[in-house]
């Protein structure tokens, strides 16, 4: 691959990352831990993440169980899933704090999997961003004479041939989460 095009590969690796981060947060009936990940708690004056001031762990199919190496943590940690849009409701027993996961209604599951499709389109729109920022740029490398028609004509399809790959990549991700999500 061309070193030119090397960076806008690794933009739309990068934009990937992100979907598939965003979609390991979405929950689909089974407690997933990685929900929590987005959630920082007050380390004394440090936002950190719960994963680094307690054990999370998944006992049941349907529990994520929350326990905090430090006491004072306890009210801290639930204080942050409150005011998370999870909409998961602590139970705190002085030790540790568990997280049931009801059964996603119909309704509800419906919801997610739009939720799941407009961060997929938010995923291809950055992609074709990419591949816009990349064509400009060969634009101007034509301007300064350093580089022949053929050669930009040749990074462009280049690219293009990269942004189908992400976009369909973006595509069957979608349809996986949008299936795990509508199974029962």
């Amino acid at each position: 691959m061309d070193e030119r095009l090397n960076q806008y590969n690794d933009k739309m690796e990068k934009t990937m990352d992100n979907l598939a981060g965003d979609f390991a947060s979405i929950r689909a009936g089974r407690a997933n831990p990685h929900i929590l990940d987005r959630l920082k708690v007050d380390y004394y004056g440090t936002p950190t993440p719960i994963q680094q001031v307690a054990n999370v762990n998944v006992p049941e199919a349907r529990m994520i169980q929350i326990q905090p190496w430090e006491g004072s943590m306890l009210k801290e940690i639930e204080k942050a899933i409150l005011t998370s849009d999870l909409g998961l409701n602590p139970t705190n027993d002085g030790k540790t704090i568990r997280l049931v996961f009801p059964e996603l209604t119909e309704d509800r599951r419906k919801e997610l999997v739009k939720d799941v499709k407009k961060k997929g389109e938010a995923a291809k729109v950055a992609i074709r961003n990419v591949r816009r920022d990349a064509n400009d740029a060969f634009k101007k490398l034509s301007k300064s004479n350093d580089i022949s028609e053929d050669e930009i004509k040749q990074l462009e399809d280049e690219t293009q041939k990269l942004t189908d790959k992400y976009i369909a990549e973006v595509d069957k991700s979608v349809e996986a989460k949008s299936k795990e999500i509508l199974t029962v």
